[in-house]
């Protein structure tokens, strides 16, 4: 349910917040809520349920969820559901508002088929073997809202970009879970590959440069809005990427020095 009278950031930032549930599969401590009158369904991690990582040992998750979206808000991209920083029943966490229905299963533009399955529009990305023995591929879609996706997930050095972390909402592509974006090494693991190696389009590099030089301005509201949820080093190191991919002008191929491929993949 939408908000009528108020924007999906005040009733995220300003709404009292109902507990419906725990997310079972969820690695660090996520409660689906409902927040303000209208009942907005969102996703709740507080700071108190994450669990410290050994390879993202500075500042939280929750802030690193309210910076992609930031980016994702400020670049033009519009992939991240609004995303808030705020206190709970739980104390301070990151507030998101749920993508679709939460009691209706998603379509995901990532798949696995067979083998000699992989369709016109599906791009190959990872060859395995079913649980039956029988070849098979996970594939992702060859469309504009999948070069997006890859564009984005470079930008913010996303570390598990998932096939369950991509939904479609009336038929804008959103993505999520980005605890584990932003970090000053180049952890990019993803299962959007389809695209490695190939040129990016104008509107991504546009979208790219405005990041940038948000992030460059020290006086621009993006940057201000960075500095307390990021290190200066991973601010850096996000000035770095924008620049290393208008300099090539072409998706990242993987590097050899970080697993390519989250697991599981979907």
């Amino acid at each position: 349910m939408r908000p009528h009278g108020h924007s999906v950031l005040d009733v995220l930032a300003g709404g009292d917040v109902d507990v419906v549930g725990r997310v079972a599969d969820a690695s660090n401590l996520a409660l689906l809520v409902r927040v303000g009158a209208a009942g907005l369904h969102a996703i709740y991690k507080p700071v108190s349920g994450e669990r410290p990582l050994w390879d993202f040992p500075e500042g939280t998750l929750a802030a690193r969820e309210v910076g992609t979206y930031l980016l994702s808000a400020a670049g033009g991209w519009d992939i991240v559901p609004e995303t808030v920083l705020r206190d709970g029943p739980y104390g301070p966490g990151s507030v998101q508002r749920w993508v679709g229905d939460p009691l209706v299963e998603q379509e995901h533009p990532v798949d696995l088929v067979a083998r000699d399955a992989v369709g016109p529009g599906w791009l190959p990305v990872l060859t395995g073997e079913g649980a039956d023995g029988r070849p098979v591929v996970v594939v992702h879609e060859d469309s504009a809202a999948m070069r997006a996706v890859a564009v984005f997930d470079a930008v913010v050095n996303n570390s598990d970009r998932k096939g369950s972390h991509l939904v479609r909402e009336g038929g804008v592509l959103r993505g999520f879970d980005h605890g584990v974006c932003l970090h000053e090494d180049d952890k990019l693991r993803t299962v959007v590959w389809g695209f490695a190696g190939q040129q990016i389009g104008d509107d991504d590099l546009g979208r790219i440069e405005r990041v940038r030089a948000l992030v460059t301005d020290g006086t621009s509201h993006l940057r201000a809005a960075l500095e307390p949820l990021l290190t200066p080093a991973e601010v850096a190191a996000l000035e770095a990427r924008c620049r290393a991919l208008l300099d090539r002008a072409a998706y990242p191929v993987p590097n050899g020095e970080w697993p390519a491929i989250p697991w599981p993949p979907l």
